[in-house]
């Protein structure tokens, strides 16, 4: 009897220890489920249970279901959430830099996005890290264009619509300022509905993420110019990072990671593929004025000075971006 007794002993203190010793990170995300993003973070997420012997799960909230990025952040900070997926413009709270890529018109084409990241990102990744959150790499987003229910070709004809912009987002909030709009603030989660019922007529949206979450069935035009990129980024608390061992930390950040270089490439192609569904179903391109450029330009200009007196973005952020496509361009000729 005594010697079942310390067997028993051993047995639930070995079951304790590996209790102990396993780690779930309770990540929420607007993603929809069954989306290529999700299936990639789930795939994730058992290659990362089953190199670490399930001492590292993955727990995912897709969908919106714990709301918005404000809620989100303040889910993490009770710890009822380990992390989230959060695009770019969520993160002004955490590390205000971040928000550097949000910059409207900043960027022309691709090879200036590539250009520049590939000597920025690191710098949002390790300011993050310094305010006390992990960033296993940034995932392209895309191009966001402006899609309406009525054509936009000059600066003047944003004035007749009426504009989404994600809850929270002062940059893009403040560009449609400076142009005189007074753009209508609301959640992600709630945009369709907005569409649906008249309340916004207009969006900034990746073509990828309109198909998606079933907005470009509310639109009939795009303007056919890159207004804003997008990016997100999947972060985690860092206190909660330190309870995992220093060789499953690494394991995390090298399946992430990868999934992140991953994610970039697939939409990037996804995004290529959406504007040609989009056209093929009679939504209409229209190029901006070509006579009305110095308008679209003075946007970037005006939000610019604005984000950097405010103190939104710092200016040594701001002249780094600026000095990179500078560089980028003169190369170009």
């Amino acid at each position: 009897m005594h010697r079942f007794t310390v067997a028993l002993f051993f047995v639930c203190l070995t079951l304790f220890s590996q209790q102990a010793l396993s780690v779930t990170l309770k990540i929420a995300t607007a993603s929809p489920d069954g989306t290529v993003w999700m299936e990639k973070m789930r795939q994730a997420a058992d290659e990362i249970k089953q190199r670490t012997s399930g001492r590292v799960t993955f727990r995912f909230y897709p969908g919106g279901i714990m709301g918005n990025d404000a809620s989100v952040m303040r889910k993490i900070n009770v710890n009822q959430l380990q992390g989230g997926i959060i695009p770019g413009g969520g993160l002004k709270n955490i590390y205000p830099d971040s928000q550097i890529y949000s910059l409207p018109l900043i960027f022309r084409s691709y090879d200036e996005v590539d250009y520049v990241r590939s000597r920025m990102d690191d710098l949002i990744i390790k300011g993050l890290e310094k305010n006390g959150f992990i960033s296993f790499g940034l995932s392209e987003g895309g191009f966001a264009y402006l899609m309406a229910d009525k054509p936009v070709a000059r600066v003047e004809d944003l004035k007749g619509q009426k504009i989404w912009v994600p809850e929270g987002d002062y940059i893009s909030r403040s560009a449609f300022q400076t142009v005189g709009v007074s753009p209508i603030s609301l959640p992600l989660t709630d945009v369709l509905t907005a569409l649906q019922t008249g309340l916004i007529n207009t969006v900034a949206a990746s073509p990828m993420g309109a198909i998606a979450l079933q907005w470009h069935s509310r639109i009939k035009y795009v303007t056919d110019e890159p207004l804003a990129y997008l990016y997100g980024t999947m972060i985690v608390q860092a206190k909660a990072f330190a309870r995992l061992k220093s060789e499953d930390q690494q394991t995390v950040r090298e399946v992430i990671g990868a999934v992140y270089k991953d994610l970039n490439s697939i939409n990037r192609r996804g995004n290529t593929e959406a504007l040609k569904v989009l056209q093929h179903q009679g939504i209409q391109f229209v190029p901006t004025d070509k006579n009305d450029q110095s308008s679209w330009r003075s946007m970037l200009e005006a939000t610019e000075v604005k984000m950097g007196r405010e103190g939104i973005l710092s200016q040594p952020i701001i002249d780094t971006l600026k000095k990179h496509l500078r560089d980028f361009r003169q190369s170009r000729g």
